[in-house]
């Protein structure tokens, strides 16, 4: 299967073209050019061929420190992987002197390069179609990235890629066709998950959210995990923009992280773009097993990131805190102070693992890891339905629950219902009485008990009998 990196001027449809092959929503699309900063991969398949797409960053011409000199040298590091490069220019726009720059780097580069003139419909894209011959890069392809024109003639000119990479075609059409990015708009929930242990393999990855406030150091964070430069850095804040997730093997781990854009107080979030960006970040949030939490250790628990912790533990996701530029921190007993401070703020998720880090230097990695490891283990951990009973036959015989009215609430039997958050049910006499006091008490006492600590619990109630004792009297009388 080859690959094929979209390349091309800022604005000129590259996301929507991305989006069209992937068959999903998963790139931001947006008027205003330069929304795509990061490389973005996706399984792409145009009738019967199948392929891997790289969504890149517009070419600009800048300063190679600036921020658009930074997405330049990227996007000509995803020229280097692929196997091809499909050069998109704008139809209504014309061929304009930064497009014959950037396709004479292109031939100097010597890659295989495909010509699409996109928003050609009608008879000015005829024209600039005449017209791109100029680029000498062969015959331009006159496309509709939004309507979807065109389509047939850029199979062929794959098909013909394929043929001259000596790629074969696959037996039969794919129908599983995995991408690796979720899909905007769409809903992930994640107690829809099937009720099982999932081992991680290939297959199956780890599925690893890093969130945070923008500038934490969520990016280079994720590079230095990898071993690779592969998403955008920079001192500016709010550079991420979109959920990118990158596939690796985090010392022989599979897992797919999540790079998620820095997220503000939402009374600050004025533009379209940005309230994209977060919304595509709280998606990766849904879709994650692990969330990891980035502190900056010079302002750690502002209100945003306790918001952040909150959601993750509201969505039922297992949470670890990363504390970023602890290089910096030169207090004794920083952490134990961080930890105490953070458990008062955060008391559902007391326990939680804390990893100082250092992701510019990439000190703390193996201990961030196995905290994600052992969170993730714990958040599809089943407790059997013995050990539950006993448990809570104990907890009751100590502390009694209250009696409102002189009668006391009898909690008759638990059982755990599912997990992928641990979800317990609880059959008590007179549930709408009981105070949540002590259902706070209980959940404590299975976070401590079980080893729970810093995955968020489920405890419902039910009114009635121990649902099993019929079951277990007529097997006697049998």
């Amino acid at each position: 299967m080859f690959t094929l990196a979209i390349v091309g001027r800022p604005n000129v449809g590259k996301s929507t073209l991305f989006n069209r092959l992937v068959g999903k929503r998963l790139a931001l699309v947006d008027d205003q050019p330069g929304v795509t900063r990061d490389l973005r991969e996706g399984a792409a398949r145009l009738g019967d061929l199948t392929f891997t797409i790289i969504d890149t960053a517009g070419l600009e011409e800048a300063d190679a420190a600036s921020l658009p000199g930074r997405m330049r040298a990227l996007t000509e590091r995803a020229v280097d992987m692929a196997d091809a490069s499909l050069f998109v220019v704008d139809a209504r726009a014309g061929i304009l002197p930064q497009d014959e720059v950037f396709a004479d780097i292109l031939r100097k580069k010597g890659a295989k390069v495909l010509l699409a003139v996109n928003k050609a419909e009608g008879r000015q894209g005829a024209d600039a179609s005449m017209d791109a011959w100029r680029l000498g890069l062969g015959q331009p392809i006159p496309i509709s990235a939004e309507h979807g024109e065109g389509m047939g003639d850029l199979y062929t000119a794959l098909d013909a890629l394929r043929e001259e990479l000596n790629q074969p075609l696959p037996e039969e059409a794919r129908t599983d066709v995995v991408t690796t990015d979720i899909e905007l708009g769409e809903e992930l929930d994640g107690d829809a998950a099937a009720d099982a242990f999932f081992a991680i393999s290939e297959e199956r990855p780890a599925q690893v959210a890093v969130v945070g406030r923008p500038n934490a150091g969520k990016s280079t964070l994720i590079n230095a995990i990898i071993g690779d430069e592969r998403l955008l850095t920079g001192p500016e804040a709010g550079i991420t923009r979109d959920a990118i997730s990158v596939r690796t093997d985090w010392d022989g781990t599979p897992m797919r992280i999540f790079d998620t854009a820095g997220m503000r107080k939402k009374a600050r979030i004025s533009e379209k773009l940005e309230k994209m960006s977060v919304s595509d970040g709280l998606r990766a949030v849904k879709f994650a097993e692990v969330v990891v939490l980035l502190l900056d250790a010079d302002k750690p628990f502002e209100t945003q990131d306790l918001r952040l912790a909150d959601l993750a533990e509201r969505e039922g996701r297992a949470v670890v805190v990363a504390i970023n530029k602890w290089d910096l921190v030169s207090e004794p007993g920083a952490l134990k102070l961080m930890r105490a401070e953070f458990e008062r703020l955060l008391p559902q998720l007391k326990g939680a693992p804390l990893v100082p880090v250092s992701a510019l230097r990439g000190e703390g990695l193996e201990k961030l890891r196995a905290a994600v490891l052992r969170a993730r283990d714990k958040w599809q951990m089943r407790v059997t339905t013995a050990k539950l009973n006993r448990w809570l036959y104990e907890m009751t015989v100590n502390h009694p629950p209250p009696a409102p009215g002189g009668r006391r609430i009898r909690l008759r039997y638990m059982t755990q219902a599912k997990t992928r958050p641990p979800t317990f049910i609880v059959f008590c006499s007179r549930p709408e009485e009981l105070p949540d006091s002590y259902k706070r008490f209980l959940i404590n006492g299975l976070r401590r008990d079980f080893k729970l600590e810093g995955t968020p619990i489920r405890l419902l109630w039910r009114k009635g009998e121990n649902p099993f004792e019929g079951k277990a009297r007529a097997r006697k009388i049998h």
